[in-house]
């Protein structure tokens, strides 16, 4: 569905837990569509250059921050919100949903907006959501963005999923212009397409680096979304999610672009680089690193074969280097597309 029409009623009171790039980026979206917002960041530092400087330097250096949003470290002001933004990264959400238990009541959604399977369970996030918290209303925001276009106001276009009367009201608080939402209730295919995209975005970036051409990078986008197909179908996720903004638009950005942190830490694979220099000192890690061996252990259990994130998943552990994953790759069986 298309963005709901504008009476839709809005939630006037929007928390926004992370305050990294991604999540200042959506405070700014949802501060600019009239909405009261709170800004919650873990670090001291970032809380009061918010405060001082209404800037996050740590994070998003050079984007201004409206005085209008509030900067603040203490969680337990989640609980005065009408919707709940959680933008911690993806291996972080569990524990951020125990700090949020609470002060959070059932019923106030809470919209998964990072990018990932959970490493120790294989869960995708909605499933996190429903371990922690099992009365909650589960949202997820996903799509081709990056942050620094979405705080600078370029256009950009998301999908907000959620059960229906509360993924349109969230889409109609949300949505501006420059930021368009489009509502969904496939909270699982929009949950896998953005975690499994920034896997195929390593292959890619791992292509690009090691200088195998365009038409291998081609390849690998083509057939990494076939992979994210068959282990979206054994997950119920429908293919017409996985076919849209966050399945292939997602992917075709984040495996194409250098200022994907995947694809970057991909290209930086495929020249040589160990790991650790690839991931750049004083950087979190891109979050494909912690996903690759998640997704293959959850395809595993579903019985389903990811070959491409198999391979990603052996480079980062160092069971093969790029050069052995192509080879293993390229001397698989033929067989009909």
């Amino acid at each position: 569905m298309a963005r709901p029409p504008p009476d839709t009623q809005v939630y006037a009171n929007i928390a926004v837990i992370g305050a990294g790039a991604w999540g200042t980026a959506l405070a700014l979206i949802a501060d600019s569509a009239g909405a009261k917002v709170t800004l919650w960041a873990r670090e001291p530092d970032v809380v009061k250059s918010l405060r001082q400087n209404r800037e996050n330097r740590q994070f998003l250096k050079g984007i201004a921050v409206s005085d209008s949003i509030e900067a603040t470290g203490d969680l337990a002001r989640a609980g005065e919100a009408d919707a709940v933004l959680l933008v911690s990264p993806a291996q972080h959400v569990r524990s951020m949903l125990l700090g949020l238990k609470p002060h959070v009541p059932p019923s106030v959604p809470i919209v998964l907006c990072a990018k990932g399977v959970e490493l120790q369970t294989g869960l995708l996030l909605p499933e996190v959501l429903a371990e922690v918290l099992p009365d909650a209303i589960a949202g997820m925001l996903s799509g081709p963005s990056f942050a620094r276009d979405v705080a600078s106001g370029l256009p950009t276009a998301v999908t907000i999923a959620a059960r229906e009367p509360v993924a349109t009201r969230l889409a109609s608080t949300l949505g501006r212009a420059g930021f368009r939402p489009y509502v969904s209730e496939d909270v699982v295919g929009v949950a896998l397409g953005g975690a499994a995209k920034n896997v195929y975005a390593i292959a890619c970036g791992m292509v690009q680096g090691a200088g195998l051409g365009e038409s291998a990078r081609a390849a690998t986008i083509s057939r990494g979304f076939a992979e994210l197909l068959r282990l979206g179908a054994a997950l119920g996720a429908r293919s017409e999610t996985l076919m849209g903004l966050s399945g292939l638009g997602d992917l075709v950005l984040t495996a194409t672009s250098v200022s994907s942190r995947n694809f970057s830490l991909g290209v930086a694979l495929g020249k040589g680089a160990a790991l650790a220099d690839a991931a750049g000192t004083g950087r979190p890690l891109a979050e494909g690193a912690a996903t690759a061996p998640a997704l293959v252990a959850r395809a595993q259990r579903q019985g389903v074969e990811l070959p491409i994130a198999e391979a990603v998943a052996d480079v980062l552990s160092g069971a093969l280097d790029v050069k052995g994953a192509v080879d293993r790759l390229l001397s698989r069986p033929l067989k009909p597309e």
